[in-house]
């Protein structure tokens, strides 16, 4: 058996992938679009609510980042037990992860709020900017149990194969955040408490819906809806190379914004707006990712290798192409989009040459989101923690370059900020691309069966 070369055949994994990725777009970019709209909002109030705003969600990100194997393991663990006919398994390999997601946001969100001044205190920044991240963190904290569920929840439903769920649940969570963030902030006129008492709110109502639909799945098939301590044990092994992988894409975030703290209090505005749209990209981009996850896994679990490596093909082309309309919009729009995300017009200057170099990474984006979905489908997490180590260290002069440059050299506020961007959107993602390719060229990560 040959994998599929002929037009019919292309456009039967087209098929496959858009009828995947196409929903899921709209369902990753809910968090982001969160982000977005509090970025927006916040943006009015003020360069220090901003800056705030920035470092808060610096944290936020990196601990939900951290956790996000729970959907990344999830999928591929109940994509290859639907691909081998086991339905029940499925669902039930699912229930467990939203129980491990449960406890884990408990005990993470506790922690956090008790160590909310110590992890803002990291960054070195103003007295005041400051005080406006702890009121969000703080407050947020509360919202991290419900982030973790939807991931889970999401994940079960993507290895089944239905990312239009989480489409619609997604949409009406982002509505939700938008209406009482406006209420919060400007209603009330409890500004940035008010954003973050919003988004825990919207976050909370995804998670009702999400357990309605997931409850009727299980009654269907006949799962349990309690944990099963194998099936615990089973997902967090799954998962624990995922989030060293994951830890080191954070540990890269987070040099960057304490790179973009360190270029001072207008730069850090300003690569907040700056790092939002970079997630906005990413997650739209990361739908293809989510297709290849869920049909490489199917595939594997069905034993069909040929069919995963035309998926893998077939990805690459979407997702590079992806990136170079979506970079082009983001470069076109490049002295436009400031001013939507701030009212500060020192902040606004500093902007566009980023937005130009996010635009034309957005390409390398692409491809290296998509060797990444299909190596997570696949389960080769080992190697994709391995190498995240190796990809880091790639960054780490990178960025302490920048800061040191700029100090030296005198460097411009939005020049200053535009190598730093590079040196992210850039680098960082090139040593990705290389370590991603060379796995994925090879066939060791072909392993098939329902485990």
């Amino acid at each position: 058996m040959t994998i599929p070369t002929t037009s019919s055949a292309r456009r039967a994994v087209d098929r496959d992938i858009l009828r995947l990725a196409v929903p899921a777009l709209g369902a990753l970019i809910a968090e982001p679009l969160f982000l977005l709209t509090d970025t927006a909002m916040v943006g009015h109030l003020g360069a220090t609510p901003l800056a705030g705003l920035g470092l808060a969600s610096a944290v936020l990100q990196t601990i939900i980042g951290l956790m996000v194997f729970l959907a990344y393991a999830t999928t591929p663990m109940v994509a290859r037990r639907l691909g081998a006919g086991d339905e029940r398994g499925a669902v039930a390999s699912g229930v467990d992860g939203l129980w491990l997601a449960l406890g884990l946001g408990v005990v993470i969100a506790l922690a956090g709020w008790f160590a909310t001044p110590w992890l803002v205190g990291i960054f070195g920044a103003s007295a005041q900017v400051a005080e406006a991240a702890s009121t969000y963190l703080s407050i947020s904290m509360a919202g991290l149990p419900a982030m973790l569920l939807v991931f889970a929840a999401s994940g079960l439903l993507r290895g089944l194969q239905d990312t239009r769920t989480p489409l619609w649940v997604a949409g009406v969570g982002f509505t939700a955040n938008i209406a009482l963030n406006a209420l919060f902030i400007y209603g009330f006129g409890l500004g940035i408490a008010g954003s973050a008492i919003g988004t825990v709110i919207a976050q909370w109502g995804m998670v009702v819906v999400y357990l309605i639909v997931i409850a009727r799945h299980a009654t269907r098939v006949g799962a349990s809806p309690w944990p099963h301590h194998a099936g615990l044990l089973r997902g967090a092994a799954s998962g624990g190379w995922l989030f060293l992988r994951t830890a080191s894409l954070r540990a890269a975030l987070l040099l960057a914004t304490w790179a973009a703290t360190a270029l001072g209090s207008d730069e850090l505005a300003a690569y907040q707006v700056a790092i939002t749209l970079y997630f906005t990209l990413g997650f739209a981009l990361d739908a293809l990712a989510i297709a290849a996850q869920a049909l490489v896994g199917k595939g594997l679990g069905a034993g069909d290798v040929d069919h995963v490596r035309a998926v893998l093909r077939r990805c690459l082309l979407w997702g590079v192409g992806s990136g170079v309309v979506l970079g082009g919009l983001v470069i076109a729009t490049a002295w436009v989009l400031p001013v939507v995300f701030t009212s500060s017009a020192e902040v606004a200057a500093l902007l566009p040459p980023s937005l130009v170099v996010l635009g034309l990474s957005a390409p390398l984006g692409g491809l290296v989101f998509v060797l990444d979905g299909v190596l997570i489908g696949a389960g080769d997490a080992r190697y994709l923690a391995w190498t995240g180590l190796v990809n880091l260290a790639v960054f780490v002069p990178l960025a302490l370059g920048v800061v040191w440059w700029s100090d030296a050299a005198g460097l411009p506020g939005a020049a200053s900020l535009a190598w730093l961007t590079a040196s992210f959107a850039i680098g960082y993602l090139a040593a990705r691309a290389v370590t991603l390719w060379l796995r994925a060229r090879g066939t060791a990560w072909l392993v098939v069966g329902s485990a």
